[in-house]
């Protein structure tokens, strides 16, 4: 019965909602396997073997915002903050690019200090040094003509996960300030102005429930992103969810899989939570449908102070300078990492 759904998932790039949870809800190790094969049938398809590198920049873990789940979150008074100025991230990107990298994501809280001027600067250094190079933002939620600005100055991509798509789910996550609304306003600005757009969910958050998920999927499947970034839940120490249950690797997979299949041309990382729960996360996420992995990039001295959960991969082979190590390691499960900006194969 799930190779059934799962065929026609695969031919139709969509279920109904109630086939849709049924798949969720009954499947097997086997019908998991299944899926994955497909999944990496359509990666093939429309990417080949390619696995591409994003360098990581963590900005700063200054934010304005208390998500309920953050480390970095507002009420933290245990984090030590940091912001990184405009040399620092030049000489990240300069690092980066001797490395192979391509890309350079900038990602931070919301923070102040990071005014349109600010970025806009940062943003025409970058691609005025390394015109071969794309720019990826992940800064939270602006104004739309602070993303003009910043698309104008030469960002190329926008990463601005919903976290959930069911706003009485939302509400719980985040303070009554912060609206589903308003991030989804966002997500439809930057489309609409030109951006490669990502987003995408917490597996497992608390109050998840199988509606959710499947909203979800639906909203994607409306917004149709270039970009799509799952992980799994994982608690911190310092939150108001310090004891709840982390999400799990098994759904986060499959639901990777699905991801592929109802998107075949979107760009899915294999995310730092993938790796942090379990030992070779990213080698099984790419094996199950995803074609991206985001190595650090962030000076060494500043990686540990941006834990947005417990225990998050920063050093090791999750470290930019580990590029050799994280190359053979996809060698053997047959991909290979390249040295290209990796664009939305429409783009």
């Amino acid at each position: 019965m799930m190779k059934n759904l799962i065929d026609k998932l695969y031919d139709e790039r969509t279920l109904p909602r109630e086939e849709m949870r049924t798949l969720l809800e009954n499947y097997t190790p086997e019908d998991r396997e299944y899926l994955f094969a497909l999944a990496r049938r359509r990666q093939l398809q429309y990417y080949g073997n390619k696995v591409f590198t994003r360098g990581l920049i963590e900005i700063s873990n200054y934010c304005k915002n208390d998500c309920i789940y953050c480390g970095i979150r507002r009420s933290n008074r245990n984090v030590q903050r940091y912001h990184l100025n405009k040399e620092d991230i030049l000489e990240c990107c300069k690092a980066g690019y001797e490395w192979g990298f391509r890309t350079f994501v900038m990602q931070g809280g919301e923070d102040g200090k990071y005014t349109d001027d600010y970025m806009c600067d940062i943003i025409s250094a970058i691609k005025s040094q390394y015109p071969d190079c794309a720019v990826t933002l992940s800064l939270g939620e602006r104004s739309r003509e602070s993303y003009q600005r910043m698309f104008d100055a030469g960002a190329d991509r926008y990463l601005l996960r919903h976290e959930t798509a069911t706003e009485s789910h939302y509400s719980r996550l985040h303070p009554e300030d912060q609206l589903l609304s308003t991030r989804i306003k966002c997500l439809y600005d930057l489309k609409d102005i030109g951006y490669q757009v990502g987003t995408g969910f917490m597996v497992g958050s608390p109050y998840q429930t199988t509606d959710n998920l499947l909203n979800d999927l639906e909203f994607i499947q409306k917004l149709q992103p270039e970009m799509i970034g799952i992980g799994p839940f994982i608690s911190h120490k310092d939150t108001p969810f310090k004891d709840c249950a982390n999400g799990t690797v098994g759904m986060t997979l499959f639901l990777m899989g699905i991801l592929r299949l109802m998107n075949p041309k979107a760009l899915i990382p294999a995310t730092t939570a993938l790796g942090t729960i379990q030992d070779g996360g990213r080698e099984l996420g790419v094996l199950a449908g995803a074609n991206v992995v985001m190595p650090n990039l962030s000076p060494v001295d500043v990686r540990k102070k941006y834990m947005l959960y417990d225990n998050k991969l920063c050093t090791g082979d999750e470290a930019a300078e580990s590029c050799a190590v994280l190359k053979a390691r996809m060698e053997r499960i047959g991909y290979q990492v390249v040295s290209e900006r990796g664009d939305h194969v429409d783009k």
